[in-house]
């Protein structure tokens, strides 16, 4: 049995799936504002289940960050194929960075021209004639005549293969203690390069199952972890637990989901957290499992997590 702080983590895994990822850099003239176009680009993007794209913020960024010096702002958005994310990506820039006063958008990745997107050039025609392109070190930038001056956005967004729906769930005596808990995980996470934390506050109140009675829902309440249903159902709930959090972690690649559930299960046990645990479907939704007691292991080089990663590509933040 493995113990951190008094918690109990439960001998399980966490079950992530592959997704297409890209990167964001929005910049402003005041931080405000960048961080005003990054909260509504990423709005109501929590899960694919019901969202064209899992989508939040990164990191903020410093001036000296930034392709054009100014406050800004790293968005990671997820999408199932290139071409949903396209369509996402396009739809929320046009409606959220476009639209936000002083605002520019940069590319984030490195390009592969077989991996990538085209956004300023679907954007420019906004400029109904009047937009201009220019070429700059091989990479082209899109400007669009707008009310406050222009719109600057890079025309070509590159991509990774990423990974999405990495997990854990946080037991509690309370909701109280569970959520305060969540909220030291989710504080804790943020500080990992690469993730992103999609639901509200990086924190989900209904985790979900695969499937339902009623045919047409594709995911129901978790009722195994309801406290209001013990007694009814199967429960996973041990005595004593009365509220259970989860958070659920996108990343660029499988090492940064790791190292962000490494240190937001460490933050989350304490006093009145008496299991960690998370959240899975026997293998059958996707082929990355991160063994709970593994992320507390030091890793060989024939882990699995190492062999799932293998046609993942590393990338560093901007």
């Amino acid at each position: 049995m493995l113990e951190l702080n008094g918690t109990v983590i439960e001998d399980t895994f966490a079950e992530a799936f592959p997704m297409t990822a890209v990167r964001l850099i929005v910049t402003a003239q005041t931080p405000y504002w960048a961080q005003t176009a990054a909260q509504v680009t990423t709005g109501y993007a929590a899960s694919v289940i019901g969202c064209d794209a899992e989508a939040g913020i990164e990191r903020i960024l410093s001036p000296d960050e930034t392709p054009d010096g100014r406050p800004g702002v790293s968005l990671l958005l997820f999408g199932f194929s290139r071409d949903a994310l396209q369509k996402a990506v396009v739809n929320r820039v046009a409606q959220c960075v476009l639209t936000c006063p002083t605002t520019a958008c940069f590319n984030g990745l490195p390009i592969d021209p077989a991996r990538s997107l085209h956004i300023g050039g679907q954007l420019r025609y906004f400029g109904d004639g009047w937009q201009m392109s220019k070429l700059l070190d091989g990479r082209r930038y899109w400007r669009v005549p707008v009310m406050d001056g222009e719109f600057l956005c890079e025309d070509v967004f590159g991509t990774v293969k990423g990974v999405a729906g990495g997990n854990f769930l946080i037991l509690g005596t309370s909701q109280a203690v569970a959520l305060a808990a969540a909220e030291r995980a989710v504080q804790t996470m943020r500080q990992v390069p690469g993730v992103i934390l999609p639901f509200p506050g990086g924190i989900v109140r209904s985790g979900s199952k695969v499937g339902s009675r009623y045919p047409k829902l594709r995911a129901s309440t978790n009722d195994a972890y309801c406290p209001t249903l013990r007694g009814v159902v199967k429960s996973a709930l041990v005595e004593g637990v009365n509220a259970v959090y989860e958070t659920v972690i996108d990343g660029i690649d499988l090492p940064a989901i790791e190292q962000a559930l490494r240190v937001g299960i460490q933050a989350a046990c304490g006093p009145g957290v008496l299991r960690i645990s998370a959240g899975n479907y026997g293998g059958k939704l996707g082929p990355f499992h991160l063994w709970l007691h593994a992320l507390f292991r030091t890793p060989s080089k024939d882990s699995a997590s190492q062999q799932a990663t293998r046609d993942v590509p590393e990338v560093s933040p901007r």
